[in-house]
């Protein structure tokens, strides 16, 4: 994901640029083409940052053209659009008549519910840290944005089978140079330390290589439990502040209306 505090809703059409396909570091890694009349969510994506990250500490290098190196660019431009598109008639990486996604084997959602509560809400949904429900899809965007200030690249690892079906294995990782805000309110300063996820993926692809659906396999404990345990201290949100006691008292008082007809 594009950092939402690099974004600027007022460049809101355009191509990428060469940095954010990888073009300055030697490889082409995303080569999304938007619409002409594509209209970017939050200001068109600069993955620079992201990039940077990418190339410093992946843990592997595919040879151009192999099927590790083309399912990386389908899921990179897929996060384009997932992330960064809000109107599903203008996604062209999903047939989005037909696409679902769904986490370990749980409820699926159509492309429509994810493209209203964000990728992140979907892919993490319920947890001690964290409330997919408490979080609209910008909200959830800014927390880790603040968590990753460096970007929190992805990378595929290996390709277990091939179109129509294709499984395979990818990482996530980023320094925790941020703070993340968890769903009390409390925020958790990083230390610095790199966090890695690793999970599987099993998707489905029509003839034209677009995806059909998305099972994803991993357990957003591993990047969640490291935001509240590898960290250099924390910052409880401010206390409520006391009502008024007239408040209080006019509050408490009869209003004289019936609560159920």
């Amino acid at each position: 994901m594009a950092l939402m505090h690099e974004l600027n809703p007022a460049e809101a059409t355009g191509a990428l640029s060469d940095e954010s396909k990888g073009l300055p570091f030697g490889e082409l890694i995303r080569d999304y083409e938007p619409s002409a009349d594509t209209k970017w969510r939050f200001g068109k994506p600069n993955y620079a940052r992201v990039n940077k990250a990418y190339f410093k500490n992946r843990v592997k290098t595919h040879k151009e053209g192999s099927l590790e190196s083309i399912v990386s660019k389908i899921v990179k431009n897929w996060e384009v659009e997932s992330h960064h598109i809000s109107d599903v008639k203008q996604w062209k990486t999903m047939d989005t008549a037909k696409f679902t996604a769904q986490l370990n084997g749980g409820p699926t959602v159509n492309a429509q519910l994810m493209c209203d509560i964000g990728p992140y809400n979907m892919l993490i949904g319920e947890t001690p840290e964290y409330s997919a429900g408490l979080q609209t899809f910008e909200s959830a965007n800014t927390i880790f944005s603040n968590v990753f200030p460096d970007g929190f690249a992805w990378e595929v690892l290996e390709v277990l089978s091939g179109p129509p079906t294709v499984t395979f294995k990818w990482r996530h990782f980023g320094e925790y140079t941020g703070e993340y805000t968890d769903k009390s309110g409390v925020k958790h300063k990083g230390n610095g330390e790199t966090i890695n996820v690793i999970g599987m993926c099993i998707a489905k692809v029509n003839d034209k290589l677009l995806i059909e659906s998305l099972d994803v396999y991993y357990n957003p404990e591993d990047m969640l439990v490291p935001l509240i345990t590898k960290t250099t201290g924390k910052e409880e949100p401010p206390a409520p502040t006391p009502a008024p006691a007239a408040a209080q008292a006019t509050a408490a008082k009869p209003s004289g209306d019936c609560a159920v007809m």
